[in-house]
Formats: C-alpha cells, structure tokens, sequence
C-alpha cells in the first residue's frame, strides 16, 4: 500500500511535483520552488522514511513511485511535470517508466538509470551511532559527525535532518530501513531495463560532478528516446544548492517548451 506523503505545495498554474534525493526533504527546494510558482503549482514532497512522511521497512524505487503516483491522484494533478534529484530522480524515472500515463515530463537532476557504489552507507553508520541521547547541543553533535566522516562529507547537509523533542536530539530520518535498503537504492529497477518512456525528458548534471557522466548517454536515451541533457558548471552533486539560478533556467525553458508541447 502507499504511503501518504507529507508534501507543501505553493504557487498557481501547471502541476510540478519536485521529489528531493537521499537524506533530504521537501524543505531543502523552496528556493527552486518559489522561483517556480510564479508560473506553476509547486509540489515538494517528503520522501518515505524521511521529513514528516510516514516510515516504513521498505523503500524500493517501485514502492517510492507509488507513493508519488498516490499523492497525484489524490490531488487529482493532471499529468504533472516530475522534477527528481538523485533519489529521487530515480523515483521520478521509475514513476514515467512504470505509469507513462500519469506524468506530463520528467527532469531529472545528477543521477542516471544505473546502479551505484557510493559512501551512503558510512553516513548512516555515523548517524546512527552518534550518542544523541548525551549530546548537550547541535555543534556537539556536528562536531561528532564531521570527526567520523571523510573530509569532503556533507555534513551540514546532513545535520538539517536533526531535530529535538523536549530535552532530547534524533533524526527525521528512518536511519535503520534506508541502511537496510541502501543496496536498492544505489541501484536502479532491472524490470524496467525494457521499457520507454516517450514524454519529454531532460537529464540535467553537475559539471563537477561524476554521477551523470556523457557515458551514460546511451542508457538514458534507450530508456527515454526524447532525452535532453544539460550541464551546468561549476556545480558538483547537489546542483540546486550551488547554481540554483543555472538550474532555474534550465528548468524554466524545458518546462515551457514541454507545457507548449502538451497543448499542442
């Protein structure tokens, strides 16, 4: 069964629906969101097991799709245009592959259909075993984190998913499913190797960064034929945080041409 996702929705026009990557939230696009909104009806959901959604064991990329494809039909969005970073641009490649129907166009940003081996997993080791319930405040705990991590970790990246309750420290994040289902989600659905999806599509990647590499090319385009692909410079992994303003550009044109395209 899907979950029923905690989501903010702002601004007014054509449905887009952003879907955040691996340890974040909704929260963490307002920016990309606002500047949407202008023009478009902006929806940022939080992943299963992350934010204020519900948590569960599992968290496949089928079962993440459904959560998103749920939330649209409960908000009764006309083939929304789906934005994904990362995570949760293999969400959103899952959800046009397996339900076509349902989406207007899909951009996915810094992540391709292929399995990954990443340092996700010593995140969650570190997360997991900080002493929360004796840490006296957030730079204690920052100060612990970024000690059990590589130098180049994202660690204030990580510590927006620390929150308190009362006189206590925990995460937002379901830490045990996401360490127990990280092989699926360095992955990418064998199912879907087959399929196509044939809506607009745009591939956007960090110059910066080796996740969406020219080598992928051919593996996006068997699966979605009419791929674009944009790099954007000087922005590694988390493009929306280095060039929010590149990203918003690339985002704004494809997302007019494809609504162009759809009332055509």
């Amino acid at each position: 069964m899907p979950l029923e996702l905690a989501f903010e929705a702002l601004g007014s026009g054509p449905p887009v629906v952003i879907l955040h990557g691996l340890f974040g939230a909704g929260r963490n696009w307002t920016h990309v969101a606002q500047s949407l909104a202008a023009h478009y009806r902006v929806y940022l959901p939080d992943a299963r097991n992350h934010g204020a959604s519900p948590w569960a064991e599992s968290m496949s990329y089928a079962e993440m799709a459904h959560d998103v494809l749920a939330l649209i039909e409960r908000e009764r969005l006309q083939q929304p245009f789906v934005v994904g970073h990362s995570m949760g641009g293999k969400t959103a490649m899952t959800l046009a592959l397996s339900h076509p129907q349902a989406v207007g166009g899909v951009a996915v940003i810094d992540i391709a259909p292929e399995s990954y081996t990443g340092q996700f997993s010593s995140y969650v080791s570190a997360m997991r075993n900080l002493d929360m319930a004796g840490a006296a405040g957030r730079r204690e705990i920052r100060r612990a984190l970024a000690e059990s991590l590589s130098a180049d970790a994202p660690v204030d990246f990580l510590m927006q998913n620390l929150r308190r309750e009362r006189d206590r420290f925990d995460w937002r994040l379901n830490l045990l499913a996401t360490g127990l289902c990280m092989r699926d989600l360095c992955d990418f659905p064998a199912s879907l190797r087959d399929t196509r999806y044939e809506g607009p599509a745009l591939f956007i990647a960090g110059a910066e960064s080796d996740y969406l590499q020219p080598a992928s090319l051919p593996g996006i385009r068997a699966l979605f034929p009419g791929a674009e692909l944009e790099r954007i410079a000087d922005a590694g992994h988390w493009v929306h945080a280095d060039q929010p303003d590149a990203l918003l550009c690339g985002l704004n044109d494809w997302l007019r041409d494809a609504c162009a395209l759809a009332q055509n």
